[in-house]
């Protein structure tokens, strides 16, 4: 008998959690289907590159890696997926090499695409209205990573000025509370200590359930149903807005035994007249009251904040609001961007363009103080026991893993201790993480 060689495919993601989970969802798809995944830089037949589209960096970023994959094996089939894909489709297809470009709902059909792997002279693509995109694909990610990032929302109907993602993701729309859970169970069933819950808006869950408008569950109804889920440790929220991290969800992680102490919530702006300007549904009031409830019955919870500089409108007078806001939240540390132009955003055609040397100079001052932050808050819990899930990347002879709480540790790298959790004394800060007092390292649990 013949044999045929097996079909291969490579991966290379950008962006968030989200396009994490897809990826992995469409690599299990295409070895149901038989084909071998393979890490990118080995080159394979059918190369998925999953875009992301939050940055003007897109583009080249897409651009790159697609040269990277030719030069890799100059007869792989590209094929371009994701939220840059849905946005740039015909564009993305005229460059050299690409043979394949799917839109937001086609690409989670990518086995019916992929059948034949030959070359095309030019590239062709698949992309819907995004108007029309109204049911869920869940997702999962499994095996790339300890932790798991679990898709429970997709979408968003907020329309801030500055953001593209509802036109790339479409309306906001959600898994059952039922399926996310059966999906949770089997994670942990495969040895997974701890999943993170993903989506654009995650706290906007239960909306577009069955297609619709209508709300008919809640996040807070998911977190009360994922906590009992014995076969998972640790779960941890991604990101959530701040007006729907209502006080009942923090007081329940609180007192949980499962969902830990970390909360990442974007604030964009700490000047209330640009975030109207930016459209979010809040002002800075608010923000500083979620912070208040979270170390109110948390002190030890660590809270991340996405912050926006260089928006159009944004003076040194509101920047320096926006510092001070937030050199006096009681926060543990900062995503910095860098404003950037997005095409068919409100933003675009605002007055009060920021020049690029100045959005620069104010993202280099606010990421000192995140490092600052991040060091604060580190020190705080020197000397402080915490439980640790070790990973299993190995740098240096070190291994690394997370607290509770989001404190990154390190210690002398163990194959034994990969996917465990263990109870450590917290020791030194070196240089961006925590080292550990050997004396105190508990019993593996895992």
């Amino acid at each position: 008998m013949r044999n045929i060689p097996q079909k291969t495919v490579a991966f290379y993601t950008l962006g968030c959690k989200l396009n994490f989970s897809e990826t992995s969802t469409i690599g299990r798809q295409l070895q149901e289907e038989g084909f071998e995944v393979r890490p990118f830089n080995k080159g394979a037949d059918l190369v998925v590159i999953n875009t992301c589209s939050v940055t003007d960096n897109a583009d080249k970023k897409c651009r790159s890696v697609i040269r990277k994959a030719l030069s890799i094996n100059p007869n792989a089939y590209i094929t371009v997926i994701g939220c840059y894909a849905q946005l740039k489709p015909e564009e993305i297809a005229s460059i050299d090499g690409v043979d394949l470009v799917l839109g937001a709902a086609e690409k989670f059909k990518l086995t019916q695409y992929v059948e034949d792997l030959r070359k095309k002279e030019t590239g062709v693509f698949h992309s819907c209205d995004i108007d029309t995109v109204d049911t869920f694909s869940d997702g999962y990610s499994l095996a790339e990573r300890t932790r798991t990032f679990l898709k429970v929302q997709d979408g968003c109907d907020y329309n801030c000025a500055f953001c593209t993602i509802p036109l790339a993701r479409g309306k906001s729309r959600s898994d059952s509370i039922e399926h996310v859970v059966a999906n949770a169970r089997k994670i942990g069933a495969a040895g997974v200590k701890e999943i993170v819950l993903t989506g654009v808006n995650t706290g906007d869950f239960g909306k577009g359930l069955h297609g619709g408008k209508k709300r008919e569950e809640t996040f807070f109804e998911l977190i009360q149903a994922l906590d009992k889920v014995a076969e998972v440790e640790r779960f941890r929220i991604s990101s959530i807005e701040p007006n729907l991290l209502h006080n009942e969800i923090i007081d329940f992680v609180a007192q949980s035994n499962r969902f830990q102490p970390h909360f990442h919530v974007p604030l964009q702006s700490g000047s209330d007249a640009i975030l109207k300007q930016m459209r979010r549904r809040y002002l800075s009031d608010l923000y500083a009251s979620r912070v208040e409830r979270i170390k109110s019955v948390m002190p030890h919870a660590a809270i991340g904040v996405d912050v926006i500089v260089g928006f159009p409108g944004e003076t040194d007078e509101h920047f320096e609001t926006t510092y001070a806001f937030l050199h006096q939240l009681d926060v543990s540390y900062l995503h910095v961007f860098t404003y950037s132009e997005r095409p068919n955003t409100v933003a675009i055609d605002m007055d009060g363009v920021v020049p690029m040397a100045k959005r620069h100079e104010r993202s280099k001052r606010l990421r000192i103080l995140s490092d600052k932050k991040k060091q604060a808050f580190y020190r705080s819990h020197l000397g402080t026991v915490r439980p640790v899930l070790w990973e299993e990347k190995k740098t240096g002879g070190k291994m690394n893993g997370f607290t509770d709480n989001y404190i990154k540790v390190e210690q002398l790298y163990d194959a034994a201790r990969v996917n465990t959790i263990e109870e450590v004394e917290l020791g030194h800060i070196h240089p961006s993480s925590v080292t550990v007092t050997p004396a105190v390292l508990s019993t593996v649990q895992g």
